[in-house]
């Protein structure tokens, strides 16, 4: 149940409309009782009656009674759906809200454990499934326990023993058939959504690696695979669906033997009459349409442990203590460029076995451009994590004008620092949408003026901005890619630019152009640039030599050369 606290307060921020929702929900279950109640002795008593009844029978009451039941129970039936799942669907809101806001800071530190099918599985098949607790659960439970009062109250007015009786009977049912359904339930209820995410994982890995899988004969066994996760989950589905039966068998075997316990003892007399007639067809049918409000409850708390297991699967996350805090301090002013220094940083992975960085020491002058080279794996894109605040460094400091890293709000460093990262992501949406992610608000204009900057002009062709880039950009290639990541670097407009394998990928003459780009529209910026090519690198203020986590040697293109060191080793093997 602790698992639940966290979501149970967001329904106080709803409290008034889900209880709103709630007392509509037992207007409408008393409107049904008193409907079967009243028509059942209705037609009983206008049957005794007969045809000497049409003069002494009141059939103009019972009737305005019947009626007025069904429309109640129509109108509080039509606002109970409305009210209740508006606040199911408003709880639901802020709990997508409240879970992503608990996801953000964990990235990519307490994420990187979890794919990303995984990840999406539990931010909206999980949470989906949380929304039971309240239609299925809370207002079910209620609407039963209130119709059982009040039922048992008006019954006492004509037989305190058979008010008592059937008040017993539907109270234990209530007790012990949700406790009962739900130990049943439960291991069931876990399988279904481990299996649920399971399958809908290995379901999208199979979808997207079908080239693949279909290149080295990989289909039928991840097919299989699939399989083998489906059965389960259906197996265990069908187990759940049994319990349903089961449980609306034992209901009706309850509700049968407590009608008929209750014929048995009013066919002696009922209250102050010795004999009853249509008062036994009065308690009959109040007695099948009081059981209908235990309906729902036997099976809500058969699927708790869905909700329990949905719950926990959130809470693996949202519980995390995140491994990058920023202060709370929202300055958002963006700083001239300035200088970047580190100072005996030193950072390792988690489960690293040795540190990504080394006790590393760099100071980037203000307006300057620095390429760190070296071999994949050496620590280059790590120390660009850092300076973003991706990861915080175990030892050492990072000082950005002159201020500690720490000490820098999220919104100022952001504001402070553009990235062109190695892998440029684009939404399914238009070129405009895509652009304007780095600086929201731009005119189109500026948006033009920063497309033929960077040389993408043709794209304004046909739709212009307007034009639909589809998944991932497809239609793009990869020099295109390219520029439309340094696109929304300028729009972004940051003093600082941070460039990760910017040419990674590219033929050589698309390399020489990016490279050519960037020198230009840089000239004004720090430029902290990460790459394992040597194209260029002549332009550059200086070139610093990582090797395992460490600066190895650092100055000009031609003092590196002239030195003989690593850097002229990679300049020869380039050359060869």
């Amino acid at each position: 149940m602790s698992k639940l606290r966290p979501f149970l307060r967001l329904y106080r921020r709803h409290s008034w409309r889900l209880l709103l929702g709630v007392l509509l929900a037992i207007v409408t279950l008393l409107a049904s009782t008193g409907l079967l109640t009243l028509s059942g002795w209705f037609l009983a008593a206008s049957s005794l009656a007969g045809t000497a009844g049409l003069y002494s029978f009141n059939y103009m009451l019972p009737a305005a009674g019947v009626r007025g039941a069904a429309i109640i129970r129509t109108v509080a039936r039509y606002f109970e759906r409305l009210v209740s799942h508006d606040g199911t669907f408003r709880v639901l809101q802020h709990l997508r809200v409240f879970t992503f806001g608990r996801l953000l800071p964990l990235s990519p530190a307490g994420l990187n454990h979890l794919r990303q099918g995984d990840l999406l599985n539990r931010f909206v098949a999980d949470v989906d499934t949380l929304d039971h607790l309240y239609l299925r659960v809370i207002s079910p439970f209620c609407g039963a326990l209130v119709v059982i009062v009040v039922v048992t109250l008006g019954l006492s007015w004509l037989d305190l023993s058979l008010a008592l009786t059937l008040g017993t009977s539907m109270l234990l049912t209530l007790l012990l058939l949700p406790p009962l359904f739900y130990r049943a339930g439960k291991p069931s209820g876990k399988i279904i959504t481990v299996e649920r995410a399971r399958y809908r994982l290995q379901l999208t890995q199979w979808l997207q690696a079908q080239a693949e899988l279909s290149l080295y004969g990989g289909i039928d066994a991840r097919r299989s695979r699939l399989d083998a996760v489906e059965q389960r989950w259906q197996q265990a589905q069908r187990r759940q669906a049994s319990l349903t039966g089961l449980s609306q068998a034992l209901l009706l075997l309850v509700s049968g033997a407590t009608v008929t316990l209750l014929l048995w003892l009013s066919a002696g007399g009922v209250g102050d009459w010795p004999q009853p007639g249509a008062l036994i067809a009065l308690l009959v049918f109040c007695s099948l349409a009081a059981f209908e409000a235990l309906a729902p409850v036997g099976m809500a708390f058969q699927h708790l442990g869905q909700v329990f297991a949905s719950a926990e699967r959130i809470s693996e996350i949202i519980d995390q203590v995140p491994a990058v805090r920023f202060p709370s301090v929202q300055d958002v002013e963006t700083p001239a460029p300035g200088t970047l220094a580190l100072e005996a940083v030193t950072f390792s992975y988690p489960n690293a076995p040795s540190p990504a960085l080394q006790r590393l020491t760099l100071t980037i002058s203000a307006g300057e451009t620095v390429a760190l080279l070296g071999p994949t794996g050496c620590g280059k894109s790590t120390l660009l994590q850092l300076l973003t605040r991706a990861w915080d460094a175990q030892q050492g400091e990072i000082w950005l004008q002159g201020r500690a890293l720490k000490q820098w709000s999220e919104p100022a460093l952001r504001a402070a620092v553009s990235v062109v990262s190695q892998r440029v992501h684009l939404f399914n949406q238009t070129l405009r949408d895509n652009l304007a992610l780095a600086a929201p608000g731009s005119h189109d204009d500026t948006l033009i003026a920063i497309l033929k900057q960077v040389g993408l002009e043709k794209l304004l062709a046909g739709e212009g901005l307007n034009a639909w880039l589809g998944e991932g950009g497809r239609q793009l290639s990869g020099g295109e890619l390219r520029r439309l990541a340094i696109a929304r670097a300028l729009l972004h407009n940051g003093p600082i630019m941070l460039l990760d394998e910017p040419t990674e990928g590219l033929d050589a003459e698309t390399e020489r152009q990016i490279l050519t780009l960037l020198h230009q529209v840089t000239a004004d910026k720090t430029v902290l640039m990460v790459t394992h090519r040597l194209q260029g690198l002549d332009k550059v203020d200086r070139i610093c030599v990582m090797d395992q986590g460490e600066i190895i040697e650092q100055g000009t293109h031609r003092e590196l050369i002239a030195k003989g060191g690593r850097y002229w080793h990679f300049q020869q093997r380039f050359t060869l």
